[in-house]
């Protein structure tokens, strides 16, 4: 085995891997009980699973046809950078208009921080 093939093999086994964490993802978003942990199945393994699947990309393109694609190294950048911002901001807007947590949720360490936060809007 070349230094070709087995940089074919483990471009490939980086998108196997990535298509398993995708399918992780789309269980743990439809198995979650509510906004919150949906929100981080669907933002941490995701992004996991779209960086490695867009890296494998990008080792078999450069090694099989010598190209080395710029496209795939802005969406692998981008993805990293605004997947889990925008998962964060989707879950602190819904903490913030007053969506229900699950039963089975032992602690809220949110909601010290906006009380306090109320209270010093209020004493302005």
């Amino acid at each position: 085995m070349n230094v070709k093939e087995m940089t074919e093999f483990i471009a490939a086994l980086f998108m196997l891997i990535g298509a398993i964490m995708a399918v992780i993802s789309a269980i743990g978003i439809i198995r979650f009980p509510d906004v919150y942990t949906r929100s981080h199945a669907g933002t941490k393994s995701s992004t996991l699973a779209v960086l490695l699947t867009l890296s494998g990309a990008f080792l078999y393109f450069a090694v099989e046809q010598g190209f080395y694609s710029v496209r795939l190294l802005l969406g692998i950048v981008f993805v990293f950078l605004t997947a889990p911002v925008a998962g964060h901001l989707i879950t602190r807007a819904a903490y913030t208009a007053g969506v229900e947590m699950a039963d089975s949720t032992v602690e809220d360490e949110l909601k010290d921080v906006m009380e306090v936060n109320r209270h010093k809007e209020e004493g302005k």
